[in-house]
C-alpha cells in the first residue's frame, strides 16, 4: 500500500513537472543527454562533474559551469509546489543514473529528474563558486603577509644601517651642542652664552650632520632608502594585494554579475560598494570621484561609495590621498577592498546569495515564531531550560553565581589549583594503574578469543542485525540485484570500508563477482546516509549487549578529527599544518561504549567545532548521549550557547583554558580566593533576555531540521558583530564556558572523565585506519565518494566491535563457568579495539551460511563447573 501511494504521489509529481517547460525548453534538457562520438561524454555527465580545487583557473571554469546551468532554464519555477525533500530525491535518483538508465524513463518521470537534478546542481554550483571565492580572497591575502614579510627580510639590512646612520647623527649632535670644558687653569668667569654662541653651535652641528650624511650616501640616497624601508615597516599589507589581484580581476566581477546577493541586516554598504565598482569596472584611470554617474536599463543612475562606514583604517590609508586628491579613491585599491570586504560577509552571513545553501538568508530559512511558539513549551523542557526570557535569564545567573561562588569556597582544599602571581595552575595527576587481576584476565580472555577474518566478521553482523536492508537502488522501478543480495553488499562494505576499491577485491575474489557488480552497489544502491543508517542498526544492537553497558552508559560522546589523506584537485581537499597532510578532517563521535556513533568528512581547515552538534542530531540509533567531550579545536562561544540551547552539555578538553576569559555574573561581584581568575568584563544579561526570541527560534529550526546547524555555526564563527543572533548567542556561551572552566578547575573526576572518553575517540581512529588496508588515501576527488568511504570505514569498524563484544561475552561466560574469577570491574578495563583476532589479508572466501546459533548477549558470570569435571 505504502508503495502505492508513493507511487501515485510521485506520478502526480512528474505530471505537474514536466508539463510546464515549453517546447524549445524540453528540447534543451533531452540534449543533456546526446552523448558526443568524439569524447562519448554527454553534457548529463558533465553537469554532475563535482568542484575541482580552488585555483583561479577552475574558479573560472567553475562561474561558466554555473552560468550554463543557469541558461538552461528556471527549474526553481518548474519545481514550484514541489516539497524540497522530494527535489532532493529526484536529484539523487538522477545522479546515480546513467544516460542510458535516463533513456529507459519515461518521459514525464525523465523530464523531472532532469530538472531536478540540473536544479540541484544550480544551488550546489553557487555554493561552490562562493566557496572558491573566499578561499582564493583568503590566498590573497595570505600572498600579500607572506610579500610583506619578504620585504621586510630584504630591507632588514637597510633598516640596520639607517638605525646607524641615525646613531651617528645624534652622537654628532650631542657633540656640537656640548660646550667645551674650561681650562682647569683658568680661574676667570665662564664664557657667556648668547646670541653668537647658539650660532657657533647650530653651524658646528650643521657641519656635522652633512658630514654623516654625505659619508653615509648622501642625503637623495637616504631619502630613496628611508622611503622603500618606511613603505614596509608597520603591518600594513594591503597596499601589496593589488598585484596579486590582477589575475583574478575577470573572474571576480564574472562572480559580482552571475550572484544576486542580498544584506542580511539593515548594512548595505558592501552591496553598494559593490556596485560602485561594478559601475566603473571599464574605467582606466588609477584615481577616481567616491560619487559616479553609469547607465543601466537606459536610465542613469549616481552611485556613491562610503569607504569609512565598511573599511578598516589600514585600507583607508591605502584608499585615499587627502592632500593631493580629496574626494578621490584609488581604484585599483578599492576593488581589491570591496572584494575582501565581500568575501568576509559571505562568511559571517551579513550577505546572502540568493538561490544558494550553504550562503543562503538564514533569517529566511529559519520558521516563524508563529510556528515555534507552540513548540517551545516541549522544546524547552526537553533542553531543561525555561520557556520565558526572564526565567532563563535568572536561571542562567543562578547557575554561574552558584558555581562560582561553590569553586571559591572550595579553593583551600583544591590541592590541584594554583594561582600564582593571578595566573592558574593545574598539577598533573597520575592516571590510575589497571589491577594486576585485570591485565590476568585480558591475557586470558585475549587467549581465548576466536579468529575471524574481516568478511565473516561483516557476514555475522549482517545476519544478527539486518544492516544490509537500508541499501537497494534509488527508485523502486530500478532493477535489482539479481541472486544473493546479502553477500554483495557485505563485499561492497568491505571493498569500500577497507578502502582497497571495488577493482581489487574484485580480484581476490576469483571470478565470484566483477568490478562492475561492486561499483553498481557502491554508487547506485548506496548513499553516505543509507550506510549511516546501516551503522545505526549496528549501533542499536550493540547497546543490547551487557558488556556495552559495563563500558559506558552511552551518555557520553567524544568528538575528534583524524586526517586522511586525498588527491588533491578537488574544493574539499586542504593542507593544514596541524595534521601535516592534504586531505579531509574524518570527524567522528565516538561513544563512552567505545563504538562510534556518527562519522563525516569535513576540511581539514574546518573549525571542528561547527560539526558537533549537527553530528548528535543526525544521529539516528538507540544511543542519544546528552554530554559532549572534545579537544580545543571543539569548542567555541557560539557553540557553548547552541549546545546548551539544545539540551547538549559541551565539556571540552581545552589546551588554552588559562588564556580565556572568566565573566563575572554582575560587575561589582568578588570573589575571596578565585577573583585573580576574572578579568573585568561581567555578562550582559539584557542582551540574553532582549534576543530570547530569537535563540529560542534558532534553536527549534535546527530541531525541526528547518536549517543546518553547521551553516548557522560556520556563519556565527565569523564574528559577525552586525548580526544580533551572533552577540546573543556569544553572550549566552561565555555563561556556559565560564561555568564549565570553574568546574574542570575544581572537578578533578570531571578532567578523567574528559581525558578518558576522549582517549576513547582517538584510539578509534587508529583502529578504524587499521582496517583501511587500502591505506590512508582515499583516490576519488567526488566529495559524496569520499563521504561514503568515511561512513563505510565506520560500518566496517562497529561491525567488528560488535563481533568482538559478542565474543568478549562468550568468553567471559565461559571463563566464570570454568570457576575463574571474572569481575565487572576489570572486565570493563578490556577494550574492544582488539586486532590479533581479526585477519585482513589472505584469500577473500566469503562465506553466507547463517550463524549455527543465537550469539550469547547476557553476562552469566556465575561459576557452573560440574562435579569431578575439574581436577
Amino acid at each position: 500500500m505504502a508503495a502505492t501511494i508513493r507511487a501515485e504521489v510521485n506520478g502526480e509529481f512528474f505530471a505537474l513537472v514536466s508539463g510546464r517547460p515549453v517546447w524549445a525548453e524540453r528540447a534543451r534538457l533531452d540534449r543533456l543527454l546526446v552523448v558526443d562520438p568524439a569524447t562519448r561524454r554527454s553534457e548529463f555527465d558533465r553537469i554532475k562533474t563535482p568542484a575541482q580545487a580552488a585555483t583561479v583557473g577552475k574558479f573560472k571554469a567553475r562561474l561558466a559551469h554555473l552560468q550554463a546551468l543557469d541558461a538552461i532554464g528556471p527549474t526553481e519555477a518548474w519545481l514550484d509546489g514541489v516539497p524540497p525533500g522530494k527535489v532532493a530525491h529526484f536529484a539523487g535518483e538522477a545522479r546515480v543514473a546513467g544516460v542510458d538508465d535516463m533513456r529507459k524513463t519515461g518521459e514525464a518521470k525523465r523530464v523531472t529528474l532532469l530538472v531536478a537534478l540540473v536544479h540541484q546542481q544550480r544551488v550546489e554550483a553557487r555554493d561552490e563558486v562562493v566557496t572558491m571565492f573566499c578561499k582564493r580572497m583568503a590566498a590573497l591575502h595570505k600572498k600579500g603577509r607572506e610579500r610583506l614579510e619578504e620585504l621586510r627580510e630584504a630591507h632588514r639590512a637597510e633598516t640596520e644601517r639607517l638605525i646607524g646612520v641615525l646613531g651617528d647623527v645624534l652622537a654628532g649632535a650631542r657633540e656640537a651642542t656640548t660646550p667645551p670644558d674650561p681650562d682647569p687653569g683658568d680661574d676667570g668667569p665662564p664664557p657667556a652664552a648668547g646670541a653668537g654662541a647658539e650660532v657657533d653651535v647650530a653651524e658646528r652641528a650643521g657641519r656635522l650632520l652633512l658630514k654623516t650624511l654625505n659619508a653615509a650616501g648622501g642625503l637623495e640616497q637616504l631619502s630613496a632608502a628611508h622611503e622603500a624601508v618606511s613603505a614596509h615597516h608597520g603591518n600594513n599589507y594591503v597596499p601589496l594585494l593589488e598585484r596579486f589581484y590582477r589575475s583574478h580581476r575577470p573572474a571576480l566581477f564574472t562572480l559580482a554579475d552571475a550572484l544576486d546577493m542580498v544584506p542580511t541586516t539593515a548594512d548595505r554598504s558592501v552591496l553598494d560598494a559593490v556596485e560602485f565598482i561594478r559601475a566603473n569596472r571599464h574605467r582606466r584611470g588609477d584615481w577616481i570621484e567616491e560619487t559616479t554617474t553609469h547607465s543601466r536599463d537606459g536610465q542613469q543612475h549616481t552611485v556613491t561609495v562610503d569607504v569609512d562606514t565598511f573599511a578598516s583604517v589600514m585600507w583607508r590609508k591605502v584608499l585615499r590621498d587627502g592632500k593631493n586628491r580629496p574626494g578621490m579613491l584609488s581604484r585599483r585599491h578599492l576593488e581589491v577592498c570591496v572584494f575582501s570586504h565581500l568575501a568576509a560577509e559571505l562568511r559571517s552571513g551579513d550577505v546572502a546569495v540568493v538561490g544558494s545553501d550553504s550562503y543562503a538568508d538564514l533569517g529566511a530559512q529559519l520558521m516563524s515564531w508563529d510556528e515555534c511558539a507552540p513548540l517551545a513549551a516541549q522544546f524547552c523542557e526537553q533542553a531543561g531550560i525555561p520557556a520565558e526570557a526572564p526565567a532563563l535569564v535568572d536561571f542562567y545567573r543562578r547557575q554561574l553565581t552558584g558555581t562560582a561562588a561553590a569553586v571559591d569556597a572550595g579553593y583551600p582544599a583544591n590541592t590541584d589549583l594554583v594561582l600564582e602571581d593571578g595566573k592558574p595552575t593545574l598539577k598533573r595527576r597520575k592516571g590510575a594503574e589497571r589491577r594486576p587481576s585485570a591485565l590476568a584476565l585480558e591475557q586470558a580472555v585475549h587467549q581465548r578469543l576466536p579468529e575471524r577474518s574481516l568478511l565473516d566478521i561483516l557476514t555475522r553482523a549482517a545476519y544478527l542485525t539486518g544492516w544490509p536492508r537500508h541499501l537497494g537502488p534509488a527508485s523502486g522501478s530500478d532493477p535489482k540485484i539479481r541472486g544473493d543480495v546479502l553477500g554483495r553488499y557485505v563485499l561492497t562494505a568491505y571493498a569500500y570500508g577497507a578502502n582497497l576499491g571495488a577493482t581489487e577485491v574484485a580480484r581476490h575474489m576469483r571470478g565470484q563477482i566483477s568490478a562492475h557488480e561492486l561499483y553498481t552497489a557502491g554508487n547506485k544502491h548506496s548513499t553516505a546516509d543509507k550506510v549511516h543508517r546501516c551503522s545505526a542498526d549496528v549501533i542499536s544492537a550493540f547497546t543490547t549487549l551487557d558488556v556495552a553497558g559495563m563500558w559506558g552508559d552511552g551518555q557520553i560522546v567524544a568528538v575528534d578529527g583524524s586526517q586522511i589523506d586525498t588527491w588533491e584537485n578537488n574544493l574539499l581537499a586542504e593542507s593544514h599544518i596541524r595534521y601535516g597532510g592534504y586531505g579531509g578532517l574524518a570527524m567522528r563521535f565516538v561513544s563512552d561504549s567505545y563504538i562510534a556513533l556518527f562519522s563525516h568528512f569535513v576540511p581539514c581547515g574546518a573549525w571542528e567545532a561547527v560539526y558537533i552538534v549537527d553530528g548528535l542530531l543526525r544521529n539516528e540509533s538507540d544511543v542519544q548521549p546528552d554530554t559532549i567531550h572534545a579537544d580545543t579545536q571543539g569548542q567555541s562561544l557560539p557553540v557553548f550557547g547552541l549546545a546548551a540551547l539544545l539540551g547538549f552539555e559541551l565539556l571540552p578538553r581545552i589546551r588554552n583554558w588559562h588564556d580565556l576569559n572568566f565573566y563575572r555574573p554582575t560587575a561589582a561581584t568578588r570573589y575571596g580566593h578565585i577573583d585573580s581568575l576574572f578579568g573585568d568584563n561581567a555578562i550582559d544579561w539584557g542582551l540574553i533576555e532582549k534576543h530570547w526570541t530569537d535563540l529560542l527560534r534558532t534553536s527549534i529550526s535546527i530541531r525541526e531540521g528547518r536549517v543546518s546547524s553547521v551553516t548557522l555555526l560556520r556563519r556565527l564563527g565569523n564574528h559577525s558583530h552586525k548580526n544580533r543572533l551572533y552577540r546573543a548567542l556569544r553572550e549566552l556561551g561565555r555563561v556556559i564556558r565560564t561555568v564549565t572552566l570553574l568546574r574542570y578547575l575544581s572537578e578533578p573526576g570531571l578532567r578523567e572523565q574528559i581525558t578518558a572518553v576522549t582517549n576513547k575517540a582517538e584510539a578509534f581512529h587508529g583502529y578504524s585506519e587499521w582496517l583501511m588496508i587500502g591505506g590512508k588515501l582515499i583516490g576519488h576527488n567526488d566529495p559524496d565518494h569520499q563521504e561514503r568511504v568515511v561512513k563505510f570505514n565506520e560500518l566496517l569498524a562497529n561491525c567488528a566491535i560488535y563481533s568482538t563484544a559478542l565474543d568478549i561475552t562468550d568468553v567471559a561466560n565461559g571463563l566464570a563457568a570454568e570457576g575463574y574469577p571474572v569481575d565487572t570491574d576489570d572486565l570493563a578495563t578490556i577494550t574492544p579495539y582488539i586486532q590479533h583476532t581479526i585477519r585482513r589479508m589472505g584469500d577473500l572466501v566469503l562465506n553466507l551460511s547463517p550463524p549455527q546459533q543465537a550469539p550469547v548477549t547476557r553476562l552469566d558470570l556465575e561459576p557452573r563447573v560440574l562435579f569431578g569435571s575439574r581436577a
